[in-house]
C-alpha cells in the first residue's frame, strides 16, 4: 500500500460557515464544492472533506452524526504566538488559551462555527530536560 495523501471527512450542520472560517483564518482553498460538501486543500497540511449532516452520499446510518471527540491538530515550526495573536486579533474565540504542557508542548485551541476544535501546536525542550 502506497498512500498518496491524507483527508479528514467532517459532517457538519452548516458546510459554508466552516468553509468560510477555514479559508479565511487558516488559509485553505476550495478544491471542489457543490451544495452540501467541500473539499478544502492546503500544500503543507491534510486536506479536509465538509459533508452536510444528513447528505444522502453517506451511508444511512453515518448521515445524521455530528463531528465530536475529534480535535485536527496542526504542529507549527515556531510562531505560535503570532498565531494565537493574528486569530484573535481577527475575532476567532480563542477556546483554550496557550498552555505549556510540562512533557513540551505548547498548544492553544480555537473552535470553529460547527464546533470543531482546531488545535495549534509547537514542540519544544522541556525545562526540567
Amino acid at each position: 500500500m502506497q498512500i498518496t495523501a491524507s483527508t479528514v471527512s467532517l459532517t457538519v450542520a452548516d458546510v459554508a460557515a466552516s468553509q468560510a472560517f477555514l479559508t479565511t483564518h487558516l488559509g485553505y482553498t476550495v478544491q471542489a464544492a457543490a451544495d452540501g460538501f467541500a473539499s478544502l486543500t492546503r500544500t503543507d497540511a491534510m486536506d479536509l472533506v465538509l459533508l452536510a449532516r444528513g447528505i444522502e452520499v453517506l451511508p444511512p446510518e453515518q448521515r445524521d452524526q455530528h463531528v465530536g471527540g475529534l480535535i485536527l491538530a496542526f504542529t507549527l515550526a515556531g510562531g505560535l504566538e503570532d498565531q494565537e495573536k493574528r486569530l484573535r486579533d481577527a475575532g476567532v474565540e480563542i477556546t483554550m488559551p496557550l498552555r505549556e504542557e510540562p512533557w513540551g508542548e505548547r498548544l492553544f485551541q480555537i473552535t470553529d462555527p460547527n464546533g470543531v476544535i482546531i488545535q495549534f501546536v509547537e514542540w519544544v525542550t522541556p525545562a526540567d530536560a
